[in-house]
């Protein structure tokens, strides 16, 4: 998993996990796979899937001709409010492309370093399973 900050401000977690790599075959499966984990979790709760693919399709906008679908799993960790502030880095969202060859996981840093961590094993959950 490989962090890098983009736009010079958003740090951003990325792994991209090659189809022979894994079990599943194409976003749909990981989306419901990974919702499974969120709806398993003790705080964590889906909220909904977003397909970006189609979306930008659909407005005529631009997409990179390597990524064949992409999605996003919109879900919450959220446990308190301490501010009006948190709401802004809230809800999560892991974003799952396809590729010829591979699946490409992102999400955007949560605040809280375990909530990371989460993350981070989740989506490394994908591979050899």
């Amino acid at each position: 998993m490989k962090k890098a900050i983009i736009m010079e401000k958003y740090p951003v977690y990325s792994l991209e996990i090659q189809k022979d790599e894994t079990k599943f075959t194409n976003v749909d499966e990981i989306v419901e796979y990974l919702k499974t984990l969120i709806d398993a979790h003790k705080i964590a709760i889906f909220i909904s899937v977003f397909d970006q693919y189609t979306h930008t399709k659909n407005i005529g906008g631009e997409i990179n001709e390597k990524l064949l679908d992409a999605k996003n799993l919109i879900f919450c960790f959220g446990k308190a409010i301490p501010n009006s502030k948190i709401l802004a880095a809230r809800p999560r969202s892991f974003g799952v492309c396809e590729t010829q060859n591979s699946f490409l996981i992102d999400f955007l840093e949560p605040p809280r370093e375990e909530m990371t961590e989460v993350m981070q094993k989740w989506a490394k959950s994908i591979a050899n399973i």
